[in-house]
This record gives C-alpha cells, sequence and structure tokens, in this order.
C-alpha cells in the first residue's frame, strides 16, 4: 500500500469520491487533502470528513500569504484544530515567483509554525528557491516535532541537512524526470524511514505521464523511479515510506 501524502483534490476535474475510489483501486490506501487558503483548507476538511481514506491539511499558500489577516488567521486555527486535519500547511516561502512580498511571506510562514507547534501538528513546507531562509525560520520560530519538506527540489546536501535537523523529506513526481539526475541523488542520501511520497496533484505527473494532468494513483511511478535510486524494491519503498507518513501525519492506516 501506498501513501499520497500531498495532493490537492479541489483542483482535479472528477469529484473527490471518484477520485478517491481510483486511488483505492490503484493501491494508494490513505490520500492528505491540502489546501491552499481557507476555502481550499474548509473543502479539504469536509473531504477527509467524508471519506475514510483522506486526511486534510489546512495553510494558506506563500503565494497568497497576504490574505492571512488576524481574521483569517483565527478561522485557520479553528479549521486546523478539527481532527480530520492532520497538518498545517501547505506554508512556507516561494522566492522564485514571488507572488507574495518575501517578507510577508515570513511572516505568514511564521504564523503557520506557531499554530503548528501549538496544535501539535504536522507543518507541511513549500520551499522554493528559499531553502536558507526556510530553515532560519523553522529554527527560529521553534519548529513543530513533525516537519515536512513538500515536493523537495533541493540537492542531496540540502536534503542531508533536511534529515540531520529530524525532518521528513516529500518526493513527487519530480524525481522521475529524465532531466533531474540531482532529485535522484538528494533521494539517493535520505534513508526510506525519512522520506514520504506525493504526487502534488493535479501538477507535476511522473514520467511518462508528464505533461498530463496527476492523480493519486500515480504516486507508484515516483515510487518506483525511488526505488530505483536505493537499489531496492518497490515494495520495500511502500512498506517504509507508508510507515513513516503513518508517523509523521499521525494517519489512521495499518
Amino acid at each position: 500500500m501506498l501513501v499520497d501524502t500531498h495532493c490537492h483534490l479541489h483542483l482535479l476535474d472528477e469529484p473527490a469520491g471518484a477520485v478517491v475510489g481510483r486511488a483505492l483501486a490503484e493501491g494508494v490506501g490513505h490520500l492528505v487533502d491540502v489546501g491552499v487558503d481557507l476555502a481550499s483548507s474548509l473543502q479539504a476538511a469536509a473531504n477527509a470528513a467524508g471519506h475514510a481514506a483522506v486526511s486534510a491539511a489546512a495553510g494558506v499558500h506563500p503565494h497568497s500569504a497576504g490574505e492571512l489577516t488576524a481574521e483569517a488567521g483565527e478561522r485557520l486555527e479553528e479549521l486546523a484544530a478539527r481532527p480530520e486535519v492532520v497538518a498545517v500547511g501547505e506554508t512556507g516561502l516561494d522566492y522564485f515567483r514571488n507572488l507574495s512580498p518575501p517578507r510577508r511571506q515570513r511572516e505568514a510562514f511564521a504564523v503557520h509554525i506557531r499554530l503548528a507547534r501549538a496544535l501539535d501538528k504536522a507543518l507541511v513546507v513549500h520551499c522554493r528557491d528559499a531553502f536558507e531562509d526556510v530553515v532560519a525560520l523553522l529554527h527560529g520560530e521553534g519548529a513543530p516535532e513533525r516537519v515536512v519538506f513538500h515536493c523537495f527540489t533541493g540537492d542531496a546536501a540540502m536534503a542531508a541537512r533536511v534529515v540531520e535537523a529530524g525532518w521528513t523529506v516529500s518526493f513527487s513526481g519530480n524525481v522521475t524526470f529524465r532531466n533531474a539526475p540531482s532529485q535522484r541523488a538528494a533521494c539517493a542520501a535520505v534513508p526510506l524511514d525519512r522520506m514520504v511520497l506525493e504526487t502534488d496533484s493535479p501538477f507535476l505527473a511522473p514520467h511518462p505521464q508528464r505533461g498530463r494532468p496527476n492523480r493519486p494513483g500515480l504516486v507508484r511511478l515516483t515510487a518506483e523511479a525511488v526505488a530505483r535510486a536505493h537499489g531496492t524494491s518497490v515494495e520495500a519503498v511502500a512498506a517504509a515510506t507508508t510507515a513513516t507518513a503513518a508517523r509523521v501525519f499521525r494517519l489512521p492506516v495499518p
């Protein structure tokens, strides 16, 4: 059994129930539906409440950091406290697109860090061209016990620093791309019991589906790429990453 620790059901063309049913048929036993603003976080919580194989993450993406007003922060805190919400995020820093001012991104990220620590929830971190600032804020604010670097795109040295800090690395379809040898090197540097897998559906479909809409069931292709990078079986990758996902997100899976 595999776990897709990061998908966006509200962005997929099919209804959530259909997506979940298809994922289960394709060997994905559990999904974490991730919000990117208050509306999608509320929808993710509803999906998790309605489907035993779904858990939710609630947060405001760094692209929308300006939306995290004091009132929105209170609403986010109420939502994140729900039992079906297993993580705070996705949150973090994105200096590649800079759709929100960096200062505002850092302020919003700090709010999420403190919230995850206060609620004892996992923290789902988006990090693009901002690794040093992300790490500095996590240390400066006092990171929660469980931190996941979603859709990791750093190199092997960065991956080693995440592992050394006690955090978890999440690999997506990027690791299958033919032009991404550094991703596979980073993957090889992370012990199997310190990583989880994701699709980031509907984005980043793995090879050979690249360029098409992604879906949770395609996480198996990422698992196959991880197995090749580690010189082991897909079954070993599935067992290790599912166990890590269950521990980090406290998922109701065997």
